[in-house]
């Protein structure tokens, strides 16, 4: 059996999609296990350029089925939009299965983001308003709606109902808001019930069966492994985690399966969103490495915002790698650096009392960290042509050669350019 998880290993926007896109063409199912529509994977392709926050990256592969987890938070209304949006750009339908233990995202979530987030100003956490944080706590609380209670009307209103007996009491006093009937929710989740049904299905049977013949599944994580609640940098995180520990889970696969780690990381660093990133870039250094990036610079899919950007960090990246349990990383975004006579790389925190760490902090003391750099030869050139690491000037080898034994796991493969051929595999 070959189940291969492909993951972050810093905060999010690593090129997961552009990874997963690629790797989908030997496989046979590919697998959202997490989170919900509050993050964007950016892809190219024959097909052109897309941005998908729901559907999963294997979308453009006619042959691969694509699954929606019981782990995903669904939003139905982002899934069928991007599926029209697929559509109209000339993509073949994909094949697509949705747990029918999936819980649902509904309009309430979203709306309690939006006035939490406003009601936290800037003491907000730089909540991207899709309603992930509140349908977590739906969901742990045992009041959250399953894609199953969708086709009962019936215990669809009484779950709709008892999530709100607690929302409509702050509603009236924390925020100042109307109360929201459940009976005014349930037409449009019907519609939508109706839309979602032929995709509904026991996703988990039906892996647990391509694990057995030994088909090829993929994993695809959302975020990285700095924004997981329990190992990243807290209260910073999102509200699922994002570790390839957890897949096995929300896809609803053997743990014994995964065999395949396979931790994404760019050639710098860049994240959407609040939090400490020590080796943080501002002003016009900062602008210029965000306008080179990727296809169309360091602009967050999902919001639009700009990313936040710094040198290469082989200290978050090192113990992002840990956390994940990768046993190979995917570098992405090498080519970007190709204006750069040096290229620094943080290898050290110094902390607030003066110590140098070469260990991945807990949050407190990453707050007045600051990052200790080493620098590089530039190689000043285009390499997006390359593919393969020979073709890459002597300055590239050397940098990937100094990353991979700074984080102390193989780099098995690097990409140069945003399209699926740009992409050099090393056999390690």
């Amino acid at each position: 059996m070959t189940v291969t998880a492909i993951v972050g290993a810093n905060w999010g926007d690593e090129g997961k999609g552009k990874m997963t896109d690629v790797l989908a063409s030997d496989a046979r199912y590919v697998v959202r296990y997490q989170g919900g529509s509050n993050a964007g994977h950016t892809i190219m392709n024959h097909f052109g350029k897309f941005a998908l926050h729901m559907l999963p990256s294997g979308v453009f592969n006619p042959k691969v089925m694509n699954v929606i987890g019981p782990g995903t938070a669904l939003d139905i209304e982002a899934f069928l939009t991007e599926l029209a949006y697929l559509k109209k750009n000339g993509v073949p339908t994909p094949l697509i299965s949705v747990s029918e233990r999936a819980q649902v995202v509904l309009p309430i979530h979203r709306l309690f983001d939006e006035l939490e987030e406003e009601r936290l100003g800037s003491r907000g956490f730089g909540s991207t308003k899709k309603g992930i944080a509140p349908f977590y706590s739906d969901k742990y609380a045992k009041i959250g709606v399953q894609v199953a209670d969708l086709y009962d009307e019936k215990q669809l209103l009484k779950r709709v109902t008892q999530s709100l007996e607690i929302k409509n009491i702050l509603l009236a006093h924390l925020y100042g808001r109307e109360t929201i009937q459940p009976e005014a929710l349930l037409p449009d989740l019907l519609a939508q019930a109706e839309m979602l049904r032929t995709y509904v299905c026991d996703t988990t049977s039906m892996l647990h069966g391509a694990c057995s013949r030994g088909e090829r599944v993929l994993l695809e994580g959302q975020l990285g492994a700095l924004r997981d609640p329990d190992h990243g940098i807290y209260p910073y995180s999102t509200s699922s985690s994002t570790l390839a520990g957890f897949a096995s889970v929300g896809a609803g696969v053997p743990p014994y399966a995964i065999t395949d780690i396979i931790a994404v990381t760019k050639a710098y660093s860049s994240c959407v969103g609040a939090g400490p990133f020590v080796s943080e870039l501002d002003g016009s250094e900062a602008e210029e490495l965000r306008r080179r990036g990727g296809s169309s610079g360091e602009y967050g899919a999902t919001t639009g915002r700009p990313r936040r950007v710094g040198w290469f960090d082989a200290v978050a990246t090192r113990y992002g790698c840990m956390v994940q349990g990768a046993n190979s990383v995917a570098l992405t975004n090498l080519d970007v650096l190709g204006y750069l006579d040096d290229i620094p790389v943080c290898v050290g925190y110094e902390l607030a009392n003066g110590t140098v760490t070469e260990q991945f902090p807990v949050g407190s003391m990453l707050e007045e960290a600051k990052p200790v750099l080493q620098c590089l030869q530039g190689w000043r050139c285009d390499i997006s042509g390359a593919r393969t690491f020979e073709e890459l000037p002597k300055a590239a080898q050397q940098y990937i050669a100094f990353i991979e034994a700074s984080i102390g796991t193989a780099i098995s493969y690097i990409s140069v350019g945003p399209n699926r051929d740009q992409l050099i595999k090393r056999d390690r």
